[in-house]
């Protein structure tokens, strides 16, 4: 049970950076992509920075977003 749970987080850390990668989302309109909270993507947006991923916040006409701005050298390896 605890490593499927594991697993899950992983792999929607691994969608968010296909979706950072992809363009500027919103905070909410992430949460609503990824089907999680806005406070999930305020964790995983930390956990993912403390693995080497650069990502800002960026301030648009209407909202904020992130954008992915540079990645680890070598992505860490899944639960590593």
């Amino acid at each position: 049970m605890r490593y499927e749970k594991a697993l899950g987080i992983e792999r929607r850390l691994i969608e968010l950076i296909r979706l950072l990668r992809g363009g500027s989302d919103s905070t909410p309109a992430l949460a609503g992509k990824l089907d999680v909270s806005i406070p999930t993507i305020a964790r995983d947006i930390t956990a993912l920075r403390e693995r080497g991923y650069a990502i800002r916040a960026v301030r648009h006409t209407r909202h904020w977003a992130y954008e992915l701005v540079s990645e680890p050298a070598v992505a860490p390896a899944a639960g590593g």
